[in-house]
């Protein structure tokens, strides 16, 4: 005996991976939990990762092809002699461009569009090219003058090239349809498709006009080897001061992968839950098997097998399934990261290249080895202190309290979370609020755990049947699981509700009533002539007129009494710079509307224009002009100056399909001022809505018309797209979430087991026994997600708040589906845990349990 410990103690490396493999072979299945919740959280981040990656790398690349030239001046008005020379020393544009929105008509069809017109002239694009049918047009209809309209504008009113387009009040023939323009996504072609017409057309089309929003652009080409960071540096500065900008196809590059920033927080979210849930389901699982072991353990023991070794041998068999797991958790993350460009590619403005990203690879593949080890070392100290007696007791031992090697693994768990927060979420605050985060979600839901064990025994209700009072006993007999269950229900619905809020807050942006107050048809650039006649055309088609909007352009004089001169010159001012620049649109009413409310100050509705006149302005605007309540502004009303206080600051939802305004005058000041208007109606079918269109725009070509059914559906369609994605990945969280609610429940297996035997041995029928365990199970389900989903729904507030700096409208589906849901998996799964001991003899079971 001696001789044979000897050997074991001196057996070397060789010995610990055959020990570990030959105990493998026969318990893989005892496994599985543990291989699933690894692959299917490092598949989730694979893919998540990998397409962010390729998603960024195709956005750098494509940047120049997206502008359609290296750098561009653009401005709200036509360039002054300042920017002219700006220009002139920069060796001259290269090609010029004017746009605006506009309606246009097709005389043939009898119909009409709202679009982008955009005037060019020179051989823009100079990076990417249009793609037009025939080829040939995108050469020639500057020379001819023609026009290049948008493909799906000439499928839906069936035009063909040398049909005629009426833009403002001139004619010109359709050289070609329009099939990829650079740098313009679907979204963009959908709500108002380009149609580009020559430079030198655009003073006859009569559209040009004051009020109208038209946009003026410049395209350069860099000299071979120029530094458009130093460029940038050195003149937007200036442009700035002369209401013009300067914008790099860095900058594009920049600006884009802002505009994806949210969805990008969103799917990074996932992953991190996802892995999140796989590991707390690897804890789980072998907290499960090494409580299976436990006899073997004290067998290797007893034949001189030390602490170290046993420990090693199963630390082995959990970090090479952990790297298998991270292996085809890594390939299938590849898999899913080859389908998400066709699924998304109508969304995105870029060709996303789709190309190896060794990066979350070589994550994935580490991943598997190291959250394993993490999470599944405090269930491995078992191994350490189990005793060779074992082998010779009935009874389980207690779980040995490890004393500082516990709170040496909890911190490394912790700090593992935060460095793959950090890699994730790209920002250590956000990192570090999220495990915070999470850190007191357990503490409340332990605390949650004993509150509840202590308020059964303390009112315990002793009128109670006999399978209520003995589920209730269950709570809190010696060696329970309720606290570990109750953690592993609540975090598990914690997480996954998480996910079910955070979707909401990414696809809440577009709100639209649905009453008969509420329009469908914007009428923008109504001149103050025009009104009269505009409504005269509506009314009599029985359709009314909702809103008569006045809108008034100005720009900042002064903040409190320093000039926007003075405050651009001052390096040390954080003012920002679009305020000091910004043309703004402003207009005038004596009440708020639904997408306001007022968060500092007082509203007020009626000025007298012999005094300080008192404003309200958004939060934006109160923010980045460094404004508060009682601060004074001076706006400059075209050449009239205007001195106003700031009486109150208000909160705009500006997801809504409404006009905003970031500046609101009350009534008594402005109505005299050089004005245009914004009409809004409501029509009631598509049919009526066409006709009163086609209307405006043959007796007011200067008109652009929005018909927000139209963009409501289109944005629709792309939601249900980004949806569809966004729901497939959150399903990979909640895949994790079920394994680790099996592996929770299945840690109290053994015990419950016992238990069952004994009151069948006393006399307890089947039947008893499987409403114990449901009523047991129910009220575990219910209270461990009703919490975490309450805990969540705080949390996705200040995700909401802070992360996606959006609006919280919290979801019912949690409520409604989620908990429901997770108790009956809870219930189910308790229940087939006790199918063997319903079906099996009591002595068959005692002999099982006890060998």
């Amino acid at each position: 005996m001696n001789t044979s410990n000897t050997s074991i103690q001196k057996a070397g490396l060789a010995w610990l991976f055959k020990m570990a493999w030959r105990d493998l072979r026969s318990n893989v299945g005892k496994l599985f939990l543990f291989m699933s919740s690894i692959i299917i959280g490092i598949a989730a981040v694979v893919a998540i990762q990998s397409f962010g990656n390729n998603l960024t790398d195709s956005i750098d690349y494509q940047s120049k092809a997206l502008m359609g030239a290296d750098y561009i001046i653009d401005s709200n008005k036509p360039p002054n002699e300042v920017v002219e020379g700006i220009m002139d020393s920069l060796g001259g544009a290269n090609s010029r461009e004017i746009n605006f929105a506009s309606m246009v008509a097709f005389p043939q069809k009898d119909a009409s569009k709202l679009v982008q017109v955009l005037g060019v002239d020179g051989k823009f694009p100079y990076y990417g090219e249009f793609e037009t049918i025939p080829t040939t047009a995108a050469r020639n209809y500057q020379e001819n003058n023609g026009a290049l309209v948008d493909a799906t504008v000439m499928l839906q009113y069936d035009l063909k090239p040398g049909d005629s387009i009426k833009v403002g009040n001139i004619m010109l023939p359709i050289e070609g349809s329009l099939t990829s323009v650079p740098g313009r996504s679907a979204l963009t072609s959908s709500v108002a498709p380009a149609v580009y017409i020559p430079y030198n057309q655009l003073e006859a089309t009569g559209l040009l006009q004051k009020g109208s929003r038209v946009e003026y652009k410049f395209y350069f080409v860099a000299v071979e080897g120029q530094d458009l960071e130093v460029l940038y540096e050195a003149i937007d500065p200036r442009l700035d001061a002369e209401g013009a900008d300067l914008d790099t196809h860095m900058d594009e590059s920049r600006r884009l992968g802002r505009r994806y920033n949210n969805f990008g927080k969103f799917l990074n979210i996932v992953a991190f839950i996802a892995l999140l849930l796989g590991c707390i389901g690897i804890a789980s699982a072998v907290h499960v098997y090494i409580r299976g072991k436990l006899r073997s353990i004290a067998v290797l023991k007893c034949m001189g097998a030390s602490r170290s070794q046993t420990f090693k041998i199963f630390l082995i068999q959990i970090a090479g399934l952990g790297g298998l797991g991270g292996l085809i958790g890594t390939l299938m993350g590849v898999a899913l990261q080859l389908s998400a460009p066709s699924l998304l590619k109508e969304y995105l403005p870029v060709d996303v290249s789709v190309t190896i990203s060794y990066p979350a690879i070589f994550l994935g593949l580490t991943l598997g080895i190291f959250m394993s080890v993490a999470f599944a070392l405090l269930p491995l100290f078992r191994t350490w202190y189990v005793s060779p007696l074992s082998v010779l007791r009935v009874q389980d031992e207690v779980d040995p309290k490890i004393g500082k090697a516990r709170m040496v693994i909890l911190g490394i768990i912790f700090l593992f979370l935060f460095v793959f927060a950090q890699r994730i979420l790209n920002n250590w605050q956000y990192a570090l609020s999220f495990v915070v985060g999470l850190l007191v979600t357990f503490s409340l839901l332990y605390g949650v755990a004993k509150l509840l064990m202590w308020a059964i025994k303390k009112y315990f209700p002793t009128s109670w049947g006999f399978c209520s009072r003995q589920s209730l006993l269950n709570l809190f007999r010696p060696q329970n699981q309720t606290a570990t269950l109750l953690l592993s229900i609540g975090v598990g619905a914690f997480l996954i509700s998480t996910l079910y809020f955070s979707k909401d807050i990414l696809l809440s942006k577009v709100a639209l009533g649905d009453n008969e107050n509420s329009p469908n048809i914007i009428l923008l650039d109504v001149q103050s002539e025009q009104v009269a006649d505009v409504r005269n055309t509506i009314l009599p088609n029985n359709i009314p007129v909702l809103d008569n909007i006045p809108i008034i352009t100005m720009r900042v004089q002064e903040i409190n009494g320093r000039s926007v001169n003075d405050i651009r010159n001052d390096t040390t001012s954080n003012v920002g710079r679009w305020v000091l620049n910004h043309e703004f649109r402003v207009t005038y009413r004596d009440t708020l509307i639904a997408s306001e409310s007022i968060k500092e100050g007082n509203w007020v509705a009626k000025a007298d224009p012999t005094s300080v006149v008192p404003i309200s302005v958004a939060e934006n605007f109160a923010n980045d002009a460094k404004v508060g309540v009682g601060d004074k502004v001076t706006f400059n009303v075209q050449g009239v100056l205007i001195e106003t206080e700031i009486g109150s600051i208000r909160e705009v939802d500006w997801g809504r399909v409404q006009l905003n305004f970031s500046v609101l005058y009350p009534t008594g000041i402005l109505e005299d001022a050089p004005k245009f208007h914004v009409l809004t109606t409501r029509t009631p079918s598509n049919e009526v809505s066409a006709k009163l269109q086609r209307e405006l725009v043959s007796g007011f070509p200067n008109i652009s018309i929005i018909d927000l059914r139209q963009i409501l559906e289109l944005l629709e369609g792309i939601l249900e797209k980004i949806s569809l994605v966004i729901n497939f990945m959150a399903l990979l969280s909640i895949l994790t979430g079920v394994i680790v609610l099996i592996g929770a429940v299945r840690t109290s297996k053994y015990q419950r087991i016992k238990e069952s035997v004994l009151l069948r041995t006393l006399g307890a029928q089947n039947r008893q026994l499987l409403k114990i365990s449901l009523y047991e199970y129910a009220f575990l389900g219910v209270l461990g997600s009703l919490t975490g989903i309450l805990l969540s729904l705080i949390g996705s507030f200040f995700l909401a708040r802070f992360v996606f700096e959006e609006p919280f409208i919290p979801s019912l589906e949690p409520f409604l589906i989620l908990l429901p849901t997770l108790t009956l998996l809870v219930v189910g799964i308790g229940l087939l845990n006790s199918r063997s001991v319903l079906r099996s003899p009591p002595l068959e079971i005692l002999r099982s349990a006890s060998r």
